[in-house]
């Protein structure tokens, strides 16, 4: 029988805090991560019960000071990616700064930044001198190209990596017009990338005698298998076959309006449809050669979306929804963010309510969504202020009060 894995921590310091899981407890992360990319995908990692030190210039992550803002520098977009962590904040451009993170690597299990790799090269953290500190440390840089590439070192944000991915240009396909999505899609699927390649990497750790390695997470190749998925198409078998889902391009491919706002409807096998166009009063269209055949109903997705659009309109969404859901055919309000927050099976589920509500004037963020059951979760830890565990962390490094004090005075450092 194979062993169990037991990933032991590399020099564990006394004081890691308490998290809602406890599945990745004694694995230290060194984030050198700013805006959303990065603090996602380590915010994550620090759910599960990693102890996630967030090293910050002396004045802190850009985040920090996007309106809203509450308590010393909290704003809630920083909120909202950066619980479950520690915060210390470091002046890396200064010598004594890079020997505090030296000395903090010694101590790690992962690093992950997504910093542009020269800057970082240039500070003196490259992969190869990291390693050279610490060969069992994973190094995962979250990149804007990957490096083997032309384009690699250009800096990347998340409306460029939109647009060049193709992510921008399929309402393009469909509508004529480029979009962003209204939400930073890159950074965040980007950052999904980044928690799966770093555990991925731990284990092969374990599995393959403690060895570090570097991993890369570009955003656009990433980005670019995430738009191209299902639209890759005849792509797949020709060199000039065509692209293009046609029933996610359609243009009717929309909420659709009723009597009094506006409900989602997905009827996709060929039953579903023939119990939608039921309830539209249209049974004469499954009649028809070409309803009994998935591929010929696809490419009639137009013409079947347009069918319900022109329907809905008679009645209302809870008289509509309460139809669909009696034909057993996948429907849903379509809320906005403001009304997403009365929802009532997340208000059932505890979503949106911290278990460190009022700590900085708190009173609502997103929790980890997915649920482990069987295992005993502990508190989270509150989104940290501005170099809050400094001081700790440089003692527990070896760091003197006369040290540590003076490397507050001359700003290397920053803390309460």
């Amino acid at each position: 029988m194979t062993p169990m894995l037991r990933i032991e921590p590399q020099n564990k310091i006394e004081g890691t805090p308490a998290s809602m899981y406890p599945l990745l407890a004694g694995l230290r992360i060194i984030d050198i991560t700013t805006i959303v990319l990065g603090p996602f995908a380590t915010q994550f990692l620090g759910d599960l019960g990693a102890e996630v030190i967030k090293i910050e210039t002396v004045d802190g992550d850009m985040n920090r000071y996007t309106p809203p803002t509450t308590g010393p520098g909290l704003g809630a977009v920083f909120v909202n990616n950066n619980r479950n962590k520690r915060s210390l904040a470091l002046d890396l451009k200064q010598e004594q700064g890079k020997e505090v993170l030296r000395r903090l690597l010694k101590t790690g299990d992962a690093l992950v930044h997504n910093m542009r790799q020269d800057a970082l090269d240039r500070l003196g953290f490259s992969w190869e001198s990291v390693h050279a500190l610490n060969p069992r440390l994973v190094y995962c840089a979250a990149l804007g190209y990957g490096s083997d590439g032309p384009y690699s070192g250009k800096p990347a944000y998340d409306d460029i990596i939109q647009a060049s991915s193709g992510l921008a240009g399929l309402t393009h396909r469909r509508d004529g017009t480029p979009a962003y999505h209204p939400t930073v899609t890159a950074d965040k699927a980007g950052a999904l990338h980044v928690v799966y390649a770093v555990l991925a990497a731990l284990l092969h750790r374990e599995r393959n005698g403690g060895e570090g390695q570097l991993v890369e997470m570009p955003m656009f190749e990433a980005m670019a298998a995430f738009s191209l998925n299902e639209h890759l198409m005849g792509a797949s078998f020709a060199s000039d076959g065509p692209t293009g889902y046609h029933r996610t391009l359609s243009q009717n491919r929309k909420p659709f309006a009723t009597k009094d706002g506006w409900i989602a409807l997905l009827p996709y096998t060929q039953t579903q449809w023939s119990r939608v166009l039921s309830l539209l009063g249209r049974e004469d269209l499954t009649k028809e050669p070409w309803f009994a055949n998935n591929a010929e109903r696809s490419k009639r997705s137009d013409e079947l979306y347009g069918i319900i659009a022109a329907s809905l309109g008679s009645r209302t969404s809870a008289e509509w929804l309460a139809a669909f859901e009696k034909a057993d055919v996948p429907c849903g309000v379509v809320h906005t963010p403001d009304s997403l927050l009365e929802d009532p099976h997340l208000k059932a589920v505890g979503f949106f309510e911290p278990n460190f509500a009022g700590e900085n004037g708190i009173v609502r963020t997103l929790r980890q969504p997915v649920i482990f059951r069987g295992v005993d979760a502990g508190p989270d830890r509150a989104p940290p202020s501005l170099g809050a565990d400094t001081r700790t962390l440089l003692t527990d490094l070896g760091y003197s009060e006369s040290e540590i004090g003076a490397m507050l005075d001359k700003r290397i450092a920053a803390g309460d």
